[in-house]
């Protein structure tokens, strides 16, 4: 059965993206639970080189949970010390992911190297990179979290672009097993258009490995492919299909709202697009 967000405002989160970054992390924090959200998902750009345990604690005491931890430093490089520094960081984050209680550690893996045309040499990049992080991850108790990207992004931010192909690299890297620590993030914005959507949640459900569930709406006209996001109800996606089919497979987490946009949310005060975010979360998602 569909959860009813109207009367469950607990499992929403708000990524903190969609607030535009406008405001440092504590005022952040202090609006989402005044909001009455259930989580929030901070940026990196937040956190690092913060007192990331007194972070974590404001973040307890507002009584709010951490969704996940955005995002992963891209990977794929054109040397071995560049891919050395890129795993590093991401290990780095992982860190500060455990210290502030993240559900997860969701990750943007990156797309092509500089001047570089070898897209099946960056997935392998990815993928050597993953196995590696999963082991610090579960060291840390932070489960890992790979999110495909629409394939508009292929060439300079995700060279995963597929919800069945993130599937296959969790199989091929962590294998079979009742207690996954390598999942997916499942953005409506970047999987809407996939024919195999339905398919590919059925399976990654089957496999336990529904980590995060995205939700947002693409615009049409939309002005940026990146910053340009509509709020839920705004534009074309069935959101409330795809939630009922990651529900169906057995996700019981957080919905989390992210919304890029420049020329609109990012522009409003923090309290009015948390005001009309919990309203769309009740009659549009």
């Amino acid at each position: 059965m569909v959860r009813d967000l109207s009367a469950d405002l607990k499992a929403c989160a708000i990524n903190t993206a969609t607030l535009g970054f406008q405001a440092p992390i504590k005022e952040v924090v202090e609006a989402v639970a005044r909001a009455g959200f259930g989580a929030l998902a901070p940026w990196r750009r937040e956190v690092e080189g913060g007192d990331v345990p007194a972070i974590a604690k404001q973040i307890r005491d507002a009584g709010l949970k951490v969704s996940g931890y955005c995002r992963s430093t891209y990977i794929p490089a054109n040397t071995r010390d560049g891919f050395r520094s890129n795993v590093e960081s991401n290990k780095r984050a992982i860190m500060d992911a455990a210290v502030l209680g993240a559900d997860t550690f969701v990750m943007v893996v990156g797309g092509l190297p500089l001047h570089s045309k070898d897209i099946a040499g960056a997935r392998q990049q990815v993928k050597d990179a993953t196995a590696e992080l999963l082991r610090h991850g579960k060291e840390l108790g932070v489960r890992l979290s790979l999110e495909p990207l629409h394939p508009v992004y292929a060439a300079e931010r995700s060279c995963l672009t597929l919800t069945a192909e993130a599937l296959d690299w969790c199989d091929e890297i962590e294998g079979g097993t009742l207690d996954p620590w390598l999942g997916v993030c499942l953005d409506v914005y970047h999987t809407w258009w996939d024919p195999n959507v339905l398919s590919s949640i059925a399976r990654a459900g089957a496999a336990r490995r529904i980590f995060n569930f995205h939700v947002c709406d693409w615009l049409v006209p939309t002005e940026d492919v990146l910053n340009d996001r509509g709020m839920m109800g705004d534009g074309v996606i069935d959101v409330k299909a795809l939630r009922a089919a990651v529900e169906a497979a057995g996700y019981r987490s957080h919905v989390e709202a992210e919304i890029f946009s420049v020329r609109n949310w990012w522009t409003r005060a923090i309290d009015e697009t948390l005001s009309i975010t919990r309203e769309r979360f009740a009659t549009a998602t």
